[in-house]
């Protein structure tokens, strides 16, 4: 069954997390192609919706190929896939050179998304980390890392669409996954969508602000 867009995506999913609704929660959107489905689960859900900036690290000139992803943070959190630098002959000098180049590329996105707002509290609360989909799972599971040194009271992984043999290496990483659809054998995670259109840092920004909660004391404006 293919999704017709991210916010279809992003409905279906929110429909599989109404049990969290009403409780202490926070929505974290990987971005970019994230967001539009994590804003969807936030609106249904009536809770905040933040960032958890992640980015690939690539392997030089086989950008197909993760070796490692790194999340926004003081100190920033670096996942290494072992294996992948093995076969593929990366040295260690040249994989932190690699992830000092990613981790410029957050920061860049940082200022642009996330410059005029205060992040939201982890700790304690439910946190519901979505993306449009999981196919090696390097960035997710870079995500779920970091989310986790943030205390949350329980971590929930939500996603659209994944492999099944994928899924099976996040169980203990998130004390909750909800997946939609696990095909075998798996194509990539676009196959999945009828429109998998690129989302900009204008769409971004938007869906954000849409999502951002009005301050307490507006509350009792009239």
């Amino acid at each position: 069954m293919l999704f017709q867009d991210r916010h279809d995506a992003g409905q279906q999913l929110a429909d599989a997390l109404t049990p969290f609704r009403g409780q202490d929660c926070v929505v974290l959107a990987l971005p970019r192609g994230g967001i539009p489905v994590a804003a969807e689960v936030a609106t249904a859900l009536d809770v905040p919706l933040d960032l958890m900036l992640v980015g690939t690290v690539a392997a030089p000139r086989q950008p197909e190929l993760t070796i490692g992803a790194v999340v926004d943070g003081s100190p920033p959190t670096i996942v290494r896939d072992d294996e992948m630098i093995s076969i593929t002959g990366i040295r260690e000098k040249q994989f932190k050179k690699l992830c000092a180049d990613a981790l410029s590329q957050l920061e860049r996105r940082r200022q642009l998304y996330l410059a005029r707002r205060q992040p939201e509290r982890l700790t304690g609360r439910t946190v519901i980390l979505v993306d449009d989909g999981v196919a090696s799972g390097a960035t997710m599971r870079a995500a779920l890392q970091a989310a986790r040194q943030r205390r949350p009271g329980l971590l929930v992984m939500a996603v659209p669409v994944a492999p099944p043999g994928t899924m099976e290496n996040f169980h203990g990483k998130a004390d909750r996954i909800v997946c939609l659809q696990m095909p075998a054998p798996f194509r990539n995670v676009g196959s999945y969508y009828e429109n998998f259109e690129h989302v900009s840092d204008a769409e971004v920004s938007s869906l954000l602000e849409a999502c951002t909660p009005a301050p307490r004391h507006a509350m009792h404006l009239r």
